[in-house]
């Protein structure tokens, strides 16, 4: 009956606040997520069975689910380290993005749990890390085959145009500060969707940044002009997808990559110091590729030393980023 009680007042008390994030975020017009009680989700996630999390975080897990003979997603927070606000960030900046098809569409939402549980649309093939890091995918079966550089090299440019889809799309940027390949969902198509957007924050109007808390499960993709300050911009994206362009080229963590060096401990050193070659993932040379590959990663590794020039001034905007690995991908005959 004490459950039975609490899970009302949760639905109360979480339901005005998913209208008022929604009515804000989307300008009042209707958007068409459904409602979902626990027990809807417990049974579609068998009762939330630990073999089903396809995507553990320190803040989350998400959940393969089975719902009226569909798959879905559906996103736990842990209520030991998130809070509420993380959840109707996400609702919020979710259903202003659904249009873009390299976003993760929310479907809906429980309102019966102290944080609400979310649920999306399914992405069969993994996260982004769980394919270039085999480190990443110990539950499996059998590893995943190396992805081939050009299915890499996509992904890049159709995150990166999400990603500028958040900073220029809406009357004020969105960031959204948590950039990485674990939070790169793929379909079965392989079809990159960014999804958590538990940390986004909105730009807010006449500024340029916004100041907010650094949180240590952020570390590792974090601008360090964040890191030092707490404020973010769009150029705090751009460092981040720096770094992510870095894990898809090496297939390696890229805060690994300049640690086996000693004589370079510092990171843009170590990349402007190396020949592509010494650095690029061997799967990848192992491909069947001529000059024009060449030339691709070596245009890949200058820009993602651009983006995480440690000025954020002098790395580019995420628009820039798009074309330039569209224009990147042409280097193929």
């Amino acid at each position: 009956m004490a459950e039975k009680r609490e899970r009302e007042r949760a639905f109360l008390e979480n339901g005005g606040r998913v209208l008022e994030v929604l009515v804000a975020a989307c300008n009042g017009k209707p958007i068409p997520i459904r409602t979902f009680s626990y027990k809807e989700l417990s049974r579609a996630t068998n009762s939330f069975d630990p073999r089903l999390v396809v995507n553990n975080e320190k803040l989350y897990n998400w959940y393969k689910g089975s719902f009226d003979d569909r798959t879905i997603f559906i996103k736990e927070y842990k209520e030991a380290f998130a809070v509420p606000d993380m959840a109707f960030a996400d609702i919020a900046v979710s259903a202003k993005a659904s249009a873009h098809k390299n976003v993760i569409k929310l479907v809906g939402c429980c309102l019966e749990t102290q944080i609400p549980t979310l649920v999306y649309e399914s992405a069969e093939n993994g996260t982004l890390s769980s394919r270039i890091f085999v480190s990443d995918s110990p539950g499996a079966q059998q590893q995943p085959q190396p992805m081939a550089w050009q299915s890499r090299l996509k992904i890049a440019r159709q995150i990166a145009h999400a990603i500028a889809y958040l900073h220029t799309a809406f009357s004020r940027p969105i960031i959204h500060r948590h950039v990485k390949p674990r939070n790169i969902f793929l379909d079965q198509h392989d079809v990159p969707k960014l999804c958590d957007f538990s940390l986004s924050v909105t730009v807010p109007e006449g500024e340029t940044d916004v100041k907010v808390e650094l949180l240590e499960y952020t570390i590792g993709y974090v601008c360090p002009v964040y890191f030092a300050t707490s404020r973010v911009t769009e150029k705090t994206d751009v460092y981040s997808f720096g770094r992510v362009l870095l894990d898809l080229l090496t297939g390696k963590y890229s805060w690994h990559l300049h640690k086996v060096d000693d004589e370079d401990t510092n990171l843009i050193n170590f990349l402007r110091n190396h020949d592509v070659n010494n650095i690029v993932d061997p799967a990848i040379l192992a491909e069947e590729g001529g000059a024009n590959v060449k030339q691709q990663l070596q245009a890949v590794l200058q820009l993602a030393i651009i983006s995480l020039d440690q000025d954020p001034v002098k790395r580019p905007t995420m628009v820039h980023v798009t074309k330039e690995l569209r224009r990147i991908e042409r280097f193929v005959v």
